[in-house]
């Protein structure tokens, strides 16, 4: 039988990959997670950075990268550089520092841009779990196995749970907006 609480788990992972999502997103401070895009040519295969390699934040502006094997360097330094990610990493045959540049007006506001499209997607993901759920409960008052008051209690409470989570989003991408902007 469907129930609000479904709704509310498929809610949450939807609501759990956007806070990844975000994490990806360029700030002007240096985080590790904005290299979980970064895919790395190792061993015959394409593998995340974070699989070949330990990333650290040992200060706000840089980020140092330590590959498990040395021979990976090249090929991280590389992965890195063509992540569009706008870092160019320093090698120094033991570890590759990646400075984090100030970002411009221009540049920011194109990343406030890319965490609205984000959270549009995320916005989607909630209401297909949204419908998911009710076209489910549509169907048992169809079929008589719920009666029609019971299901329209339940509607709304799906609905309730829905405006719940498009706020959290709202706050999500509030909160970003302005880690972004900030100078």
């Amino acid at each position: 039988m469907p129930t609000v609480e479904e709704a509310r788990l498929r809610m949450d992972a939807a609501l759990d990959a956007l806070r990844r999502e975000f994490g990806t997103v360029r700030t002007g401070k240096a985080t590790p997670a904005l290299l979980d895009t970064v895919r790395v040519d190792a061993y015959g295969a394409k593998m995340p950075l974070n699989q070949v390699a330990t990333i650290s934040t040992p200060e706000p502006s840089m980020i140092v990268v330590q590959p498990f094997d040395k021979s990976l360097m090249s090929d991280i330094e590389r992965a890195i550089m063509v992540a569009d990610l706008g870092l160019n990493p320093m090698n120094d045959g033991n570890i590759i520092r990646v400075p984090i540049p100030p970002l411009n007006e221009e540049r920011r506001k194109e990343f406030v841009k890319v965490l609205h499209k984000m959270a549009e997607e995320g916005r989607i993901s909630i209401r297909h779990a949204r419908r998911t759920v009710r076209d489910e409960l549509h169907a048992l008052v169809k079929d008589h196995e719920l009666g029609e008051d019971e299901g329209r209690r339940r509607e709304d409470a799906l609905e309730k749970v829905t405006h719940e989570y498009s706020e959290k989003i709202d706050d999500l991408l509030k909160h970003k907006e302005e880690e972004v902007m900030a100078i």
